[in-house]
């Protein structure tokens, strides 16, 4: 007997028939005898429609604006997984299953103030463990909590694989289940590289780092709260029959196990081939070497809120002069050039160049930690390809690389077969 948390997103709930889906996975795991809560996203497509809405309704009430109160949209788009939630506790109860549904403040989910953007707090999950004690189903709306104004709060997009780790975190679950429409990690993706093989397990900080450079398994937050907390996560499908064999295995179902370091062991030298579309690239040229330089630059962007990545930094022979290169994402690149812009005089630089369309592709390995040569793998198999690098960054695990868009799916099939990877 185990405590088990299942999260399923909007996929896994998209309309009644995979909402009864759903209630025959969580009904296998109760027939077994385990403990289980539930976390729902809404219904996939839903919150989008609401997000809208949101954003729509000020000007068709009359405003020559779309501001809106961020505490509103909350109590707006919170309400596609109170939806689900409680459809899922129904189909459960048709099905002879004890359960009901819970919504972020009724555990409570406690957040902090940032409406839109929340970030978990503290959960008191004494209540809702008495009753799954007791052969309770718990169907928790996922995405949501309570802030510090008794306003419901929102985690922000992909919240929902946030607020399963982090419940499964607080009532010291065995496991966190994150079924989804795929059936686990793979070495990349296989809708660029068909040879792509599904990862029986991957270190948390492996998906950490796949998670964050593109692979969209997981949501970036619900990695980290598993790794700080030692939650053993398994990423699998929902639309497995759930009663194939295997499905019910408490120690090794099917999908791929997110787990510590010292539970893999044998572990490869590279994991994995990440990418991230819509990359672009921004220097600043012949900038003076002087200290706070950076600060100049990095502070005003991280104050527009503009996540900045690869940064590369070339000194003149003299010292004297300094050229800095860095990337954001595409969709902020005019607003980062406004920015520089408008701060030119404080930054002191000469001229600022600009490149889009671009693509950033990363090795991912805990094995680099012990291996050397495996950058200089990646840039032979790149330069036999004719691909050029425009900017490298390395970590203790990863190596990222920027090259053109157009070569993007060549860079990945190049890498990933250069490792290895396509072998089973």
């Amino acid at each position: 007997m185990a405590r088990i948390v299942m999260k399923f997103g909007g996929t896994s709930v998209a309309d009644l028939d995979r909402i009864k889906n759903v209630a025959r996975h969580v009904k296998r795991e109760v027939d077994a005898g385990h403990e289980v809560a539930v976390v729902v996203s809404a219904m996939s497509g839903k919150t989008n429609e609401l997000v809208g809405w949101v954003q729509n309704i000020p000007k068709v009430a009359g405003a020559n604006h779309s501001i809106y109160d961020a505490r509103e949209y909350d109590a707006v788009v919170a309400s596609g997984e109170q939806v689900t939630s409680g459809l899922l506790a129904i189909a459960l109860q048709a099905m002879g299953i004890n359960a009901r549904s819970w919504q972020g403040w009724q555990i409570p989910i406690r957040t902090d103030n940032a409406h839109g953007a929340a970030r978990i707090l503290d959960i008191d999950g004494g209540e809702m463990v008495r009753r799954m004690k007791e052969g309770q189903v718990a169907v928790v709306a996922g995405f949501q909590g309570l802030g510090p104004d008794n306003r419901v709060s929102t985690l922000g997009r992909g919240g929902s694989d946030t607020s399963a780790v982090a419940i499964a975190a607080a009532v010291k679950a065995d496991r966190c289940d994150i079924y989804t429409d795929v059936d686990g990690v793979y070495t990349t993706d296989p809708r660029i590289e068909p040879k792509a093989r599904r990862l029986k397990k991957i270190a948390f900080e492996e998906m950490l780092e796949m998670a964050s450079l593109g692979a969209k398994v997981l949501q970036v937050r619900s990695v980290e709260l598993a790794m700080v907390f030692k939650v053993r996560t398994f990423v699998r499908s929902s639309f497995e029959d759930p009663d194939a064999p295997g499905m019910g295995d408490l120690l090794n179902p099917p999908g791929t196990l997110i787990c510590d370091e010292e539970e893999i062991v044998e572990q490869e030298v590279v994991t994995g081939i990440a990418y991230a579309k819509d990359e672009a690239q921004i220097s600043l040229r012949r900038l003076d070497d002087r200290p706070g330089v950076s600060a100049a630059i990095f502070g005003p962007l991280a104050e527009s809120h503009i996540n900045v990545d690869m940064i590369v930094q070339n000194i003149s022979e003299d010292g004297s002069k300094t050229d800095m290169t860095f990337t954001v994402p595409s969709g902020d690149a005019e607003k980062a050039l406004r920015v520089l812009g408008e701060n030119k005089e404080k930054i002191g630089y000469d001229v600022v160049q600009s490149e889009s369309g671009l693509v950033k592709v990363s090795v991912i390995g805990i094995g680099m930690r012990s291996h050397a040569g495996v950058a200089a793998t990646a840039f032979r198999a790149l330069a036999e390809k004719g691909i050029n690098i425009k900017a490298i960054t390395t970590s203790e695990i990863k190596i990222s690389i920027l090259i053109d868009g157009p070569y993007a799916e060549l860079a990945v099939r190049t890498l990933h077969s250069c490792y290895g990877l396509d072998k089973s």
